[in-house]
């Protein structure tokens, strides 16, 4: 289930860099879509780290790495 929230947030995170993009090509120099879309992706990306870094603490995510 927190594997499954954490790839939702990031095609959340990417749809809305891609929004973003939009904005920034078409938009005029007024509109304030481009801050939103942004400040929507830097809150996903905080969000999406937050289940990461709750998901190693609670032992739902390991690492396997040999290191």
């Amino acid at each position: 289930m927190l594997k499954a929230a954490i790839v939702l947030m990031l095609i959340a995170t990417v749809v809305s860099l891609f929004s973003g993009l939009f904005f920034l090509v078409k938009d005029d120099s007024r509109s304030n879509r481009l801050v939103i879309a942004l400040s929507v992706r830097v809150t996903l990306a905080a969000l999406t780290l937050g289940l990461i870094a709750w998901g190693f603490f609670s032992g739902q995510l390991v690492s396997n790495a040999p290191w």
